[in-house]
């Protein structure tokens, strides 16, 4: 999303070539975000986003590009994956692979309503449904392992109270993944990074209609209320204190359970798999904000935000709904 690789006007053209979905128009950078770089690229067919992945190599991008496409040929509000001359969808840009997809209307909503929330909870119900058929496996990249591997590396930024707090939470999540009942949670893609951000409106504040989700570059192999937990921890809360609303709370968890309804183990782990969500998105955050890679526009988020989320979460046992 920040500009880390600067692509001119003549690199689209060129890259352009390769594919035949118009003439170039436009080009403009998207400044938000940490991971990769974004362009909003308009031709004379059509408006797209051309993404160049500075971490994901070619190996890995196959399931990510492959299951937004699946997605969207489902009928679901996903960008599309356009289709190179040679029959991929995956190219290179500055020796770095890159991929091009439709861009979807709407815009996303900074503060989001109960009825906001309930498009949010279905689309996302619907996406893993969808999902359990696509037949490309690969895990959660920011899954427990990644934690295990990173908290090491951030420890000397934390004063001793935090310390103890990302200690003993991840802690818990070893002990918990070694359990019976979350071996038996639900599981399959999942987008891991569903915020509100990632998903687009249409239509008006009062009455939105879904324009689609986007960036589905975090996604992997999870347990589905992971994945709920990462949006309620975002969706649902006082944005200063990370408390939860209960009205947006209910909205959206009402709303993924008439299209999926949860399992006595996810609300027997839920509480501890909102810490889970909590623990990743904050180890990622002080990772980002105190180990940072140079960018032309890099605006990295305050890991506070998360940290507050994940006190609230082991003082408050929130219930499944």
């Amino acid at each position: 999303m920040a500009v880390f690789t600067p692509v001119s006007e003549h690199d689209a053209r060129e890259l352009l070539k390769h594919y035949s979905i118009g003439e170039l128009v436009s080009l403009r950078g998207i400044t938000a975000g940490i991971e990769n770089t974004n362009y909003f690229l308009t031709t004379t067919k059509g408006e797209y986003v051309l993404t160049i992945f500075e971490v994901l190599t070619h190996e890995q991008l196959p399931f990510y590009i492959e299951l937004m496409y699946y997605l969207a040929n489902k009928g679901l509000p996903i960008p599309r994956p356009q289709t190179h001359n040679g029959g991929g969808r995956i190219t290179t840009m500055h020796d770095k692979p890159c991929s091009i997809v439709t861009r979807l209307s709407g815009g996303y909503e900074p503060y989001p309503s109960a009825k906001h929330c309930i498009q949010a909870g279905k689309t996302m119900a619907e996406i893993h449904l969808a999902a359990k058929s696509f037949d490309i496996y690969q895990p959660n990249l920011r899954g427990l392992q990644w934690w295990k591997q990173t908290i090491p590396k951030i420890m000397e930024f934390l004063n001793e109270s935090q310390r103890k707090l990302i200690h003993e939470s991840l802690q818990e999540q070893i002990e918990l993944a070694q359990t019976d009942a979350y071996k038996n949670l639900p599981f399959g893609p999942a987008h891991c990074d569903y915020f509100r951000d990632n998903v687009l409106f249409d239509g008006t504040f009062d009455q939105p209609k879904m324009g689609g989700v986007i960036d589905f570059y975090f996604a992997g192999c999870d347990r589905w209320i992971f994945d709920v937990a990462v949006s309620i921890n975002d969706w649902c809360i006082v944005r200063e204190t990370g408390e939860i609303i209960p009205e947006k709370y209910n909205a959206w968890l009402s709303a993924y359970s008439a299209i999926r309804p949860f399992t006595k183990e996810e609300k027997e782990l839920w509480p501890k798999i909102l810490r889970a969500a909590a623990l990743r998105f904050w180890v990622s955050r002080l990772y980002d904000y105190h180990i940072p890679r140079p960018a032309e526009t890099l605006k990295p988020h305050d890991p506070r935000h998360f940290e507050r989320i994940l006190r609230d979460r082991h003082t408050n046992n929130l219930e499944l709904v």
